[in-house]
């Protein structure tokens, strides 16, 4: 029997920093803590344990990381507080340092976290559990029952990236590609389906790789696992986490669209729309094949939403680079795009590249395309107007004064109608105008 219930009921606060995977692990160990006896609560003060998934993808993301960690112990400096995800694996000798942190946990050591707490109860004594995450060759065994989404699923399917952008310290956190068994995603989708989810989502760190470290014997393809997910009954909706450009395929994306529990979203990184940064980025496209697989959805989707990720103010990017970038974004005609300020990591090697750009021009770029981003929004949820749409309920919610129904459609674009309607339910909407910016209006209708 665990200690936790060996005396009065312990109680567990959780907080997740950055990604949709993270964001998924942060459940799973909410999930073993509840397992284990620990009553979850909130991120507040009262907690006898605080876990922190941290990230480490940006400068901005450290600092928040080590304030949670603080902000944790100050709510209760008898609490345990443990570090865990990107930014303790790539910081743990910062971390086990910190007087805020009593113990650290890499990635591939979330699984122990219940024994970890137990051992660190019973000596009081600070400790890190971090592996050397190159060498990890296998997935970590999380898994989640429900989601605090409550209608939406995400499920990760596998871990790390061999990709080594020059900006980006993840594969460094994270690890080499590491998938998930396809039966043990299917296994945890059909939990969830006979508890009422209907739609997932496919996420991971680089989902576009998944299965390309199986053996031979077990070779399975992302294609091979979403048409097996498609197969599952009760889910109604399939949706993909964020794509590279290199999977768009013409076999791929005619294998998608006779799918039809596919959501028509689809997010594909870009980085930059000029040749010359994706190079010194090390990406493996250039901005014409991008275009092609932009090109290539449309042709077998009716207007889907295509989102994307845009850094500005790489190493070197000149004024003429930036609206080579500016001019193609705009060209794409993106539905949404996410819009980051390049961030130095250490130990990359964009960090020592010459020509770093001023804090000040990063700024100036960053709102120019965010002012572009929220004309495009506008544009792609204005060809949806008076038009039906599938719409799968999240909430209810007051919004200028009048109680309405909230949700998605397959587009991911937030809809509301005035009506009362049951979370969960799927119902066909006509979209009638705007009740506020980036959320449409709309009425119960027929299919």
């Amino acid at each position: 029997m665990s200690m936790v219930n060996c005396m009065h009921t312990k109680k567990a606060a959780l907080h997740s920093l950055g990604c949709k995977v993270n964001a998924y692990e942060t459940e799973a160990m909410q999930q073993l803590l509840e397992k284990a006896g620990y009553e979850i609560v909130p991120f507040e003060p009262g907690a006898d344990v605080y876990v922190i998934n941290t990230c480490t993808v940006t400068n901005i993301a450290d600092r928040k990381s080590r304030q949670m960690l603080h902000r944790a112990k100050k709510m209760n400096p008898d609490a345990i507080v443990i570090a865990t995800g990107c930014y303790a694996q790539i910081s743990h000798d910062r971390l086990t340092e910190d007087a805020a942190v009593d113990l650290v946990l890499g990635n591939d050591r979330k699984t122990g976290l219940v024994e970890a707490i137990e051992e660190y109860q019973k000596n009081r004594q600070k400790k890190e559990d971090v592996i050397v995450i190159a060498e990890s060759g296998s997935f970590e065994p999380l898994r989640i029952e429900k989601t605090a989404e409550h209608v939406r699923a995400f499920i990760k399917v596998c871990d790390g990236c061999n990709q080594f952008c020059s900006y980006c310290l993840i594969p460094y956190a994270r690890g080499r590609v590491r998938s998930r068994k396809p039966e043990e995603i299917l296994e945890e989708i059909r939990v969830l389906a006979a508890k009422g989810y209907q739609e997932v989502v496919l996420t991971g760190i680089h989902l576009s790789s998944y299965g390309m470290d199986f053996a031979k014997g077990e070779k399975s393809t992302l294609l091979n696992l979403i048409e097996a997910v498609h197969q599952v009954e009760g889910i109604e909706r399939i949706r993909l986490g964020s794509l590279e450009p290199g999977i768009i395929t013409e076999d791929f994306v005619h294998a998608l669209s006779r799918l039809d529990k596919i959501c028509p979203h689809f997010h594909l990184s870009l980085q930059s729309g000029c040749d010359r940064t994706l190079e010194r980025m090390n990406r493996r496209y250039r901005s014409g094949d991008f275009m092609e697989k932009t090109q290539l959805l449309r042709s077998c989707f009716d207007d889907p939403a295509i989102t994307t990720d845009i850094i500005v103010g790489f190493p070197q990017e000149s004024d003429e680079d930036f609206q080579e970038s500016m001019d193609f974004i705009e060209k794409v005609r993106f539905y949404e795009t996410h819009i980051f300020k390049y961030s130095k990591r250490d130990g990359t090697r964009a960090a020592s590249m010459e020509g770093q750009i001023p804090e000040a021009e990063k700024t100036r770029r960053s709102e120019q395309l965010l002012a572009l981003n929220k004309k495009r929004i506008r544009e792609y949820e204005e060809r949806w107007t008076g038009k039906t749409l599938e719409v799968l309920i999240e909430e209810s919610k007051k919004i200028e004064g009048r109680l309405c129904s909230l949700g998605h459609s397959r587009e991911y674009i937030p809809i509301a109608l005035a009506s009362q309607e049951r979370v969960n339910d799927r119902v066909f909407v006509r979209t009638t105008g705007f009740l506020t910016e980036h959320l449409l209006l709309g009425e119960k209708a027929e299919k």
